[in-house]
């Protein structure tokens, strides 16, 4: 119960609380000085509902493609860390306990790269890269220097080649957000058409018991700041804030490695 609660909030908030005011104040104002216009709603669909769908598809689609290049990162750090294990005659636990060390720094320095404000990403991406010159020298140490083939070694290589690759990807969705001038749009119309409609709430309202009249510009502010916000949360799907972010468990992926 408690976490449904905190779902609503994220789609519920302060901003709904202002475009709501904004919306029942025109329509008292309207009502007032007995303005009122049956104004079409589909120029509500066509200045905000598409807009809007359209960048909470395109969001929905980069956090899908983060989640698969995170997949690949995992996946790849796992062939790499069992090949140390299985690949030599025998398992050499110091050489097991670096790999984990190395992926471990790896998986932190990412998770610390992208929950944290895009400003500081040069220092935390310094550090995912000396993560994996480390463990392209582990590879060579605990692996080729120690007997395997070449081409195995290659193969690792390829693997950790295929991890760069993926979180260079990442790095870019992290880096590059739906377009801002389309946020920008939308939301001038969130403040905009909720006042714009007084009239339309005053003449769609006739008939209705008292206080029910209030009922239509109230679902107006909560639909379109609904969906804004929901857009808004899965903009960065890194910042830990909505609940559909990605989350980069290191410490669960070194675990499971260990066991």
């Amino acid at each position: 119960m408690f976490e449904d609660l905190t779902r609503v909030r994220l789609v519920v908030n302060i901003k709904t609380l202002y475009v709501s005011i904004l919306a029942v104040g025109s329509m008292i104002i309207c009502r007032e000085y007995g303005i009122q216009g049956s104004f079409p709603l589909t120029l509500i669909s066509t200045a905000i509902i598409f807009p809007i769908v359209f960048s909470i598809g395109g969001a929905y689609k980069r956090r899908e493609a983060a989640l698969a290049h995170y997949g690949s990162i995992k996946a790849h750090g796992r062939a790499i860390y069992y090949a140390v294990r299985d690949w030599l005659p025998e398992a050499d636990e110091t050489s097991l306990s670096n790999t984990r060390d190395k992926l471990g720094k790896l998986m932190i320095g990412m998770r610390d790269l992208f929950t944290q404000p895009e400003e500081e990403m040069r220092n935390h991406e310094e550090a995912v890269y000396t993560a994996f010159s480390e463990l392209s020298l582990l590879i060579r140490v605990e692996l080729r220097d120690k007997g395997l083939p070449g081409g195995e070694c290659s193969r690792l290589y390829a693997y950790m080649s295929k991890m760069m690759v993926a979180f260079e990807n990442t790095k870019h969705i992290f880096q590059y957000r739906t377009p801002r001038s389309l946020r920008a749009y939308s939301d001038f119309f969130i403040l905009a058409l909720p006042i714009m409609y007084g009239p339309y709430f005053v003449a769609s309202s006739t008939g209705y018991s008292m206080y029910l009249e209030y009922v239509m510009p109230l679902l107006f502010a909560f639909i379109l700041v609904g969906l804004d916000n929901i857009q808004e949360h899965l903009e960065n799907p890194f910042d830990q804030i909505g609940v559909d972010d990605v989350a980069i468990n290191a410490e669960k992926f070194v675990h499971s490695l260990e066991h």
